[in-house]
């Protein structure tokens, strides 16, 4: 399985982004998918899940109104949608994914990661 991130850049405060990951090697609908992102000289934290059904979608309540998850299956790609972005949005954001089922927010849990791709909202 590979993931490929892309769509960051920089952005005003306010602005909007839609981050994407292609996923080859296996159908997205067989993998539990997630975002998780990384300040400079910080941990990476856990943004918000996708379960392979599609269900139990979810972002952590930092982000929760103005990020947003979701996928299309017909092109095998997850995605980031993020609204009234905020200069502490700025971090490498990561897409993961794993066929297990286990805990959505545990970075170690996830197999397979794309290579990330840098959002800088200025201020």
């Amino acid at each position: 399985v590979q993931l490929q991130a892309f769509g960051g850049g920089l952005v005003q405060a306010g602005g909007s982004l839609r981050l994407s990951c292609a996923v080859s090697g296996r159908t997205i609908n067989n993998l539990n998918m997630a975002w998780f992102r990384q300040a400079p000289g910080k941990d990476r934290e856990f943004v918000g899940a996708i379960r392979w059904s599609g269900s139990n979608t979810g972002v952590v309540d930092s982000v929760k109104g103005r990020l947003t998850i979701s996928r299309t299956v017909a092109k095998n790609t997850l995605f980031l949608e993020m609204n009234g972005l905020k200069p502490e949005d700025t971090a490498v954001y990561y897409c993961a994914a794993k066929v297990h089922s286990s805990s959505r927010n545990a970075a170690a849990d996830y197999d397979y990661w794309g290579q990330g791709t840098l959002v800088t909202v200025s201020s």
